[in-house]
């Protein structure tokens, strides 16, 4: 039976999948950008290719991202699409009754309006990255934690603290003064996930209606 590959290329991470033609998900994988698309798409190609444990044939290839355009010149995509069509087709396809689809991504951050299983609006955030995953990252690195693991801390915060969320400039400079009066990290990973949150709204969401379902 052949396969279809999907690969997303974003600015934090590159996401494989491998499905049969029936739908069922074979492989999925996650992989570090680190500003080389090219090298993570290569990786992630070969870990999918040991994965399957035999030859396949590939009935088609498909990427979206903010690089899909490159990564679909490397693999020869039979299909390009932009993060706006492949998110609300994946989130129609899975819950056919979506109305909303919030995303933040590693580069910007995204409000999908669906009506009746059809695209009629959306947001993007603006070139300020202080609502966008990357920031996540880069404090998540700041201070020593895995990001995989920054909503377990955030989850154990029993007195969150405010942090300014409008710049990232501000808010990492409002961490490290919240930190140097003695808030407990949790408190202040939980603080910033909430800044994230009020940033996103007041931008990405302003004048939408986000009603349900909620896809996130």
């Amino acid at each position: 039976m052949g396969v279809f590959l999907g690969i997303d290329v974003g600015s934090v991470s590159t996401n494989l999948a491998v499905l049969r033609e029936d739908g069922e998900v074979l492989f999925t994988d996650y992989l570090r950008t680190r500003g080389d698309p090219r090298r993570a798409v290569s990786d992630g190609l070969a870990l999918a290719g040991s994965s399957l444990n035999g030859e396949r044939p590939v009935l088609g290839v498909a990427t979206t991202g903010s690089a899909r355009r490159f990564a679909g010149v490397l693999v020869g995509a039979d299909l390009v699409k932009n993060e706006i069509v492949a998110h609300a087709t994946a989130a129609i396809r899975m819950y056919p009754d979506v109305s909303t689809v919030l995303e933040i991504g590693g580069q910007d951050s995204k409000l999908i309006v669906i009506r009746d299983g059809v695209i009629v609006d959306f947001a993007m955030n603006t070139v300020c990255a202080a609502g966008t995953g990357s920031f996540l990252d880069q404090q998540a690195f700041r201070l020593g934690i895995s990001i995989e693991k920054f909503g377990d801390h955030a989850a154990q915060s029993r007195n969150r603290v405010t942090i300014a969320s409008k710049c990232t400039v501000f808010a990492e400079s409002d961490m490290i003064h919240k930190a140097q009066l003695g808030a407990p990290t949790e408190d202040i990973i939980a603080g910033l996930c909430d800044g994230i949150v009020r940033n996103y709204l007041n931008n990405v969401g302003k004048g939408k209606r986000i009603e349900k379902r909620v896809v996130f």
